[in-house]
């Protein structure tokens, strides 16, 4: 497997960006890969997943490219008081990785994943754009962003998301862009969830979980007992969900 860490130029955000990507070194001409949007969580950034799991061995038998950008704190959203991104990371990113690596524009192919933070903007990308990806999967994910205000200090939540008090309809709640994505009448991904019963978002998932037992949403749902907000869970998790990808979309 190659792996490539790089940094190139954003116009959404105005800055440079560092992506780091995971690849086949023998891809053939005329080859396009299939690939794996995978997102870091609110305290890592885009190397995080190789380096704490076991994610380029997972990789050595599957052709396939894994793509992991740097979105800082933001929740993957259009900042309040910052920069975009929800632009960058689902609309300007896919466009500069595929004119640059041999990555498949099909949906079929196109598939989304993430822990904590990057389980939230998994599903959000997913939920948000069901007509460009095909799976996507959380890995104890940061799902309902109106129960968060206590991870973050001072103004940073109200920088990220705005004022929400009093709005029941927000852009960035995911249960909204669920229900939403079920009106819309859209094929929806295939969704993977699972969650740690020890982990301080497992009542989040649940209730996550249940809301889209109520719009009707297809999804896979596993928990471990005692598991906590940890990367040996994550890890563990891993081939299995690698494995779901595979098994969905055959």
């Amino acid at each position: 497997m190659a792996v490539i860490h790089m940094t190139f130029f954003s116009s959404v955000l105005g800055m440079t960006s560092p992506l780091t990507v995971i690849m086949p070194q023998d891809v053939q001409p005329g080859e396009k890969l299939p690939v794996l949007y995978m997102l870091h969580g609110l305290s890592d950034d885009d190397t995080t997943w190789l380096r704490q799991t076991t994610i380029e061995y997972q990789l050595a038998n599957r052709r396939m490219a894994v793509v992991m950008p740097n979105v800082h704190r933001s929740f993957y959203s259009d900042m309040a008081y910052g920069r975009k991104y929800w632009t960058y990371v689902s609309e300007e990113l896919p466009k500069i990785v595929k004119s640059m690596f041999p990555i498949s524009d099909r949906r079929e192919d196109t598939f989304v994943a993430g822990l904590s933070m990057g389980g939230y903007g998994a599903f959000k990308l997913a939920l948000a754009h069901p007509d460009r990806y095909a799976a996507a999967a959380s890995f104890s994910g940061a799902l309902d962003i109106r129960a968060l205000p206590h991870l973050f200090e001072g103004n940073e939540f109200t920088e990220i998301f705005g004022d929400m008090e009093g709005t029941k309809e927000h852009k960035d709640d995911l249960f909204h862009i669920a229900e939403r994505a079920v009106q819309s009448g859209a094929k929806l991904p295939a969704l993977y969830q699972c969650c740690g019963t020890a982990d301080f978002l497992y009542e989040d998932n649940i209730r996550f979980l249940n809301y889209t037992k109520e719009l009707g949403v297809e999804l896979t749902y596993e928990e471990e007992p005692d598991h906590q907000h940890e990367w040996g869970y994550w890890n563990m998790k891993l081939p299995r969900v690698l494995d779901w990808i595979a098994e969905v979309t055959k």
